[in-house]
């Protein structure tokens, strides 16, 4: 066979075996080992496999993961979500339907010092799904909302997803994180008025919450608003202003989230073992995951196929913006079970120079791709994020967080279309820096 046809042979197993439920990591790492000891020679898999996980571990760049997946754990422990959550409570709690619109800014204002959906997800299950069931929210809207808005956790930087993306296709990721910052805000008002339109149109789903003064509001503004403005300020002001680099950013993130619990004087001695136990679980599957896409994607190299498919997609006879939802349906297929990290790691290497090849700008993609692997977090059978919610939440089972999430599913499209339509809307913010 030729190199090719091992690859198209390989990339067809990977989905055999996810399909079979075998962990995501594993299949890449034996498939490209087993892919590479074919096309190349045994000994060259063996001598890349032991540099890819050595490099993977010990790569300064990837420092920064664990590094703002302790921030967001850091930022749980030590209350920090509950006040966010506070705030916006306050602010619009009153409205109809104010506590999902709360909880969809909690969670976008959660996000800015957090970067995992998941994270986002079982945080504010814990803190705004009990006060929705104590005002009587329809179990569906009360859980689904916190599953959907827990995407705006990794829209928002810093982003985990951003990170991976930029690492797999080299793109700057101070650019990556700017240009996530619209698009995030835009699907933020999109879900709000969405919750709200429902709401008007069907008022037994969540009555208006009681009015609160506006001394009240300022005060809870401004007890949780502004440590997540100094927190954002600090990382994403630092790395924009030239002062740090986005890995130094992990390290500051993690200071300025560690230095607020420990003034806030809330973060015990069991939270802050905790939050450590907690992140190096989560970074070392993500190192892994990291570890074993990096060799999938040498094999798939060595056959060519992404030079291949971007040549072939190129010379279509149709327009670009096809081609793009041809790779937009796919993902969202594929979201559908796979992981979104992993279909990141496992995908990017194939699509990412299709659509360079096709012209569009890789940071605009790499915004349109985490929305769309986004979906998959609340998309059956696998959606994580809706998972995480039922078992934090127990008495709702999962087909009702399922249902209730298809709205969000639809706006998530609408916002992909929108920015497909005005890219600039993503691009503004890193040309206006750069310039």
């Amino acid at each position: 066979m030729t190199p090719i046809q091992v690859g198209i042979l390989a990339i067809v197993l990977v989905f055999i075996l996810i399909a079979a439920r075998m962990p995501v990591a594993y299949v890449m790492l034996i498939v490209g080992l087993a892919g590479y000891a074919h096309v190349i020679s045994p000994a060259a898999a063996l001598s890349i496999a032991a540099s890819s996980i050595y490099n993977t571990f010990a790569s300064y760049s990837l420092i920064v993961v664990p590094l703002f997946v302790w921030m967001g754990y850091i930022a749980y422990h030590a209350g920090i979500s509950r006040r966010i959550y506070d705030a916006a409570y306050k602010v619009i709690g009153s409205l109809p339907g104010g506590l999902a619109l709360a909880t969809i800014g909690a969670s976008t204002a959660f996000g800015a010092i957090c970067g995992s959906t998941t994270a986002t997800a079982a945080t504010m299950s814990a803190v705004a799904v009990p006060e929705m069931k104590r005002y009587k929210y329809a179990r569906s809207l009360a859980t689904s909302v916190v599953a959907s808005s827990a995407i705006l956790g990794v829209m928002i930087p810093p982003s985990v997803i951003f990170i991976l993306y930029g690492i797999a296709t080299g793109e700057s990721i101070a650019r990556l994180f700017l240009a996530g910052i619209l698009p995030g805000i835009l699907l933020m008002s999109l879900f709000m008025l969405v919750t709200y339109i429902m709401v008007r149109r069907n008022p037994s789903l969540a009555p208006g919450g009681p009015k609160v003064k506006i001394k009240e509001k300022v005060k809870a503004v401004l007890r949780g608003g502004v440590e997540v403005v100094i927190i954002f300020l600090a990382v994403i002001g630092g790395v924009f202003s030239g002062y740090f680099t986005p890995t130094e950013a992990g390290a500051v993130g993690a200071a300025a989230t560690l230095g607020v619990a420990v003034v806030r004087r809330q973060l015990t001695w069991r939270g802050f073992l905790d939050s450590l136990r907690d992140s190096i679980r989560i970074s070392a599957m993500i190192m892994f995951l990291v570890a074993a896409a990096t060799i999938f994607g040498r094999f798939l190299a060595v056959t060519n196929i992404p030079m291949t498919m971007a040549v072939w997609a190129s010379e279509l006879p149709i327009h670009p913006i096809l081609v793009l939802a041809v790779i937009l349906g796919i993902y969202l297929i594929l979201g559908c079970f796979i992981d979104a990290l992993a279909l990141i790691l496992l995908t990017i290497p194939i699509f990412y120079p299709v659509a360079v090849q096709l012209g569009f700008d890789p940071v605009w993609f790499g915004v349109i791709i985490v929305l769309v692997v986004g979906m998959g977090v609340i998309t059956p059978p696998v959606g994580a994020n809706v998972y995480v919610v039922a078992g934090i939440v127990h008495d709702t089972p999962v087909t009702t967080i399922f249902r209730g999430s298809w709205p969000y599913l639809l706006t998530i499209l609408v916002c992909i279309a929108i920015l497909t339509a005005f890219p600039q809307i993503a691009l503004f913010l890193p040309g206006f820096f750069s310039g």
